[in-house]
């Protein structure tokens, strides 16, 4: 029969802190184990290895029970009122910046109809796998899992839902296997429709990030998608300027061909955070398209999205604490 006193300190040695349980009748061994904060690779490896190591102390029958608390995750909302402004990118280059600042996190493309994260995170063509119809992330070579209506249906195949389908396919992405996971950021479509309403409704973001470019035309829809998450109850983090000054690569001279300073005085006169301007770069469109984002990267183009994801951070580690006056 197995000692288990022995087996308690072998299993202590395995997984330190998680032993929850240890039950000895006979040669059947029964163990309940935390697994709070493992991935679903890891559980797995983790019930296989206590199973072995009871065995290798002497189990007739080994029993792993594995359980978990739900994980708090923090979900950030990328939004815009029109499409074009860039909110793709910044979705993507935010989620980079947030994990390289020691957050673990995912990010999700309910962009239904339009999906481009594939290509921006360099995962075109690789499909995501299901366990029990519960979808598991795509791994990046950045470190964000993603999960996409694009990587689900062929690159040049149109998308023609009604609204419910297209909600429908957003809770399958928001549902996945996150694994550790304590942050999620969504590449909302633009407008104030289905999707946007399912996300406000079912999973309450913690908080949205708006992405517009200096125009005019551009911040009257911005303030259309800023009115939908006020009325709803969902913080706004603040307002990026995306596309803002152009700096001619022959001489070096600054122009504006979308305007300036246009989001930075909608934000002041909404009361909202401005968190800052992504420049207008030849080198932020070709290493988008080349799937390598520049937040990944030591570049200069990375300056701006690291200082976006350190505002945004502070603004969830505050609990909503002004992310201008950081």
């Amino acid at each position: 029969m197995p000692d288990q006193t022995r087996l308690q300190a072998a299993l202590e040695s395995l997984a330190p802190g998680r032993v929850q349980s240890l039950r000895v009748d006979g040669e059947r061994v029964s163990v309940i184990l935390d697994a709070t904060g493992l991935s679903s690779d890891g559980q797995k490896a983790l019930e296989a290895d206590a199973k072995a190591l009871l065995t290798e102390h002497g189990a007739g029958e080994a029993r792993v029970l594995l359980t978990s608390d739900r994980v708090k995750r923090q979900i950030i909302a990328i939004a815009s009122g029109k499409g074009g402004v860039g909110k793709s990118t910044v979705a993507a280059n935010l989620a980079i910046a947030l994990n390289r600042a020691g957050r673990k996190v995912g990010l999700i493309d309910a962009d239904i109809y339009g999906p481009s994260q594939p290509k921006l995170m360099n995962v075109e063509g690789i499909k995501p796998t299901a366990r029990q119809k519960t979808l598991i992330p795509v791994q990046t070579s950045y470190g964000v899992p993603l999960l996409s209506m694009g990587q689900l249906v062929a690159a040049d195949q149109a998308i023609a839902w009604r609204g419910p389908m297209a909600a429908g396919a957003l809770a399958q992405l928001a549902e996945g296997d996150w694994g550790d996971c304590d942050t999620l950021v969504i590449d909302l479509p633009p407008g104030t429709g289905d999707v946007q309403l399912t996300m406000i409704q079912k999973y309450r973001p913690t908080g949205a990030v708006i992405v517009s470019t200096p125009q005019d035309l551009a911040l009257i829809d911005a303030r259309r998608a800023i009115d939908l998450f006020t009325k709803a109850g969902i913080p706004v983090i603040g307002i990026v300027e995306n596309m803002a000054g152009y700096a001619c690569p022959h001489c070096g001279e600054i122009s504006d061909p979308f305007g300036s300073g246009g989001a930075e005085a909608a934000a002041k006169e909404l009361g909202l955070p401005f968190l800052g301007r992504i420049p207008l770069a030849i080198a932020i469109r070709t290493a988008s398209d080349a799937g390598q984002p520049p937040a990944a990267g030591t570049g200069p183009e990375a300056a701006a999205f690291i200082d976006l994801a350190g505002r945004v951070s502070t603004w969830l580690t505050d609990g909503g604490r002004n992310a201008a006056d950081q």
